[in-house]
């Protein structure tokens, strides 16, 4: 009788643990970014960041993130437009954080305009960053995410340095099984 109370609470225990390690099917984020475009001498942009990810299984998954940013420093209006997709890695060994990596490619519009003149360019982008998804409550179906990234912009042989701080929310749709 002592031998199957044992077994009774340890496949409980086991239960709860793997209940608690639910793996999302997909989500959805929005959120506030910043985005530095170029060095020292470089423009800084406010704007709005936005993604949904389609989770294979517990580490892999596939997102498309699309960012909007504006900026007016010494009066020149500068607009970016960056829409990326590819593939993100996430680490879920705790229920309370979950770190991720990801690494982006497709491209980007810039627009600036000064006193009526204005030019535009769509670079070839490129983002390799991370962050973590941090639960909001108890249902973890809603989650805080901070993330950091690289942007390069590749045109005409050269690469523009462009460096992304986003916070958002996460929307975890479904369950993975």
């Amino acid at each position: 009788m002592r031998k199957f109370i044992w077994v009774a609470f340890a496949l409980s225990v086991l239960a709860v643990s793997s209940q608690a390690q639910q793996i999302p099917a997909a989500d959805v984020s929005a959120g506030y970014s910043y985005f530095r475009v170029g060095g020292s001498g470089g423009a800084n942009l406010n704007g709005f960041s936005t993604s949904a990810a389609y989770n294979a299984n517990d580490w892999f998954g596939v997102v498309g993130d699309l960012g909007v940013y504006h900026g007016s420093p010494s009066g020149v209006g500068i607009t970016a437009l960056t829409y990326t997709f590819g593939p993100r890695f996430s680490i879920r060994k705790s229920e309370k954080v979950v770190p991720f990596a990801e690494a982006l490619f497709g491209a980007s519009h810039l627009s600036a305009s000064f006193g009526g003149v204005s030019g535009s360019s769509n670079p070839f982008t490129y983002s390799f960053g991370g962050g973590a998804e941090v639960p909001l409550g108890s249902s973890h179906k809603v989650a805080l995410r901070p993330e950091v990234e690289y942007f390069g912009l590749r045109a005409n042989g050269s690469t523009g340095n462009c460096v992304r701080i986003s916070v958002g929310i996460v929307y975890r749709i479904g369950e993975r099984k």
